[in-house]
């Protein structure tokens, strides 16, 4: 029997890769996106694109969909919208 092992990736690994499963979702169903800009400590900010930058929902896209998504992994992260 092999042992296996979980990858230790760094955290903006992390945060990037999930960015990118929510982006993939979003594309996906709403013919949006979400961008990841950059990862200051706890700050992440992101960028709504596609149909999703001029929705009138985009707000609770923003924080209901892809923060709750990300504090679910990174509990103290902070998110943070630019257009």
């Amino acid at each position: 029997m092999t042992d296996h092992t979980t990858p230790d990736f760094p955290r903006n690994e992390r945060i990037a890769g999930l960015i990118e499963q929510i982006s993939a979702y979003i594309e996906h169903y709403h013919h949006g996106s979400v961008e990841l800009v950059g990862i200051e400590g706890d700050s992440i900010t992101v960028r709504l694109g596609g149909a999703c930058a001029d929705c009138e929902l985009s707000t609770q896209t923003l924080q209901g969909w892809v923060a709750g998504t990300i504090r679910q992994f990174f509990p103290n992260a902070i998110i943070i919208a630019v257009e």
